[in-house]
């Protein structure tokens, strides 16, 4: 038997590490709110999630090629339940935006951060370490004064804020599963985001079906609509799920969600600037606290 070692590989850039694509993606996805606030303005929801993700879905279609092979049947079963999992997360998440504010939805979205490691305690049976636990309540802290910003939204949630706050668990048991059919099954991580894609387009439309019967309203042609699309579209939903996807599988669940739990701060800053939702001084030390975590996760060690 040969005695050669593999050569090593260099590491990846710094900026290409798992932990930096991640919090670009909470970068992405906080500006998802303003995009979906406008969207659904002009759009009804169902409709509206039928759209993006069968867009999506349409644009993924060749990561599902060569998928026959009778071995990968029961991952594509569990990629199939994933993208269950994440209808549940889009519908309550969409339509809590359109009943709150989006900066709101930014912040409250950011419990995910929280429920995570009991998330991971409850479906892997890994205990959270104390350093994990202390930088997920520390970004709960942080949502806590962002919430504080608008009168203590907390304590009195509105069926807007409450979809969100069920969107924000579903977040945690996502990441879980997601890990899990990673460690499992190994598909690409580019094939398990078509394959939530293809179930998601085919959920919301059966659901929009049911809801608003066959009757397809006529879409609108204002630029600001289509814009908003394209940036949820090829940002927050194709380069997003695909690096969650890939990342989920190399780091633990807990650190994917306190690299997240930066997203609420991006969204109040998107929401501000897109548009015109204001933060107070609570707002801003709140989402300072949430990227301190997020930070804490990322920072160099030996």
């Amino acid at each position: 038997m040969s005695t050669t070692l593999a050569p090593t590989l260099p590491a990846p850039p710094r900026f290409l590490r798992v932990e930096w694509l991640l919090l670009l993606v909470a970068a992405i996805w906080g500006g998802s709110y303003s995009a979906t606030k406008l969207a659904t303005a002009q759009v009804p929801v169902l409709p509206f999630l039928v759209l993006r993700f069968g867009l999506t879905f349409v644009l993924l279609l060749p990561a599902l090629r060569g998928l026959a092979v009778p071995a990968w049947r029961a991952a594509l079963g569990g990629a199939a339940l994933l993208g269950v999992n994440l209808l549940a997360i889009l519908v309550c998440e969409t339509f809590g935006v359109s009943l709150t504010t989006a900066s709101n939805a930014a912040f409250l979205i950011s419990l995910c951060v929280a429920f995570t490691p009991l998330c991971e305690w409850w479906l892997l049976k890994v205990r959270p370490t104390r350093t994990v636990l202390a930088a997920a309540a520390v970004s709960l802290l942080g949502a806590g004064l962002l919430a504080f910003q608008h009168g203590g939204v907390l304590p009195s949630l509105a069926w807007g804020d409450a979809l969100v706050v069920a969107a924000a668990f579903l977040r945690g048991v996502m990441v879980c599963l997601t890990r899990r059919h990673g460690q499992r099954h190994g598909l690409p991580a580019l094939t398990v985001t078509a394959v939530q894609m293809g179930v998601m387009t085919l959920g919301a439309a059966l659901l929009s079906l049911a809801v608003h019967g066959p009757v397809w309203a006529p879409l609108p042609t204002s630029l600001p609509f289509w814009g908003a699309m394209a940036f949820l579209v090829l940002l927050c939903t194709v380069l997003a799920f695909f690096v969650q996807n890939h990342a989920a599988a190399r780091t633990s669940p807990s650190r994917v969600a306190l690299l997240m739990g930066s997203e609420p701060l991006w969204g109040a800053l998107i929401a501000a600037l897109w548009l015109g939702e204001q933060l107070t001084l609570p707002g801003w030390i709140g989402g300072s606290l949430i990227v301190a975590s997020a930070w804490w996760v990322v920072r160099p060690r030996p």
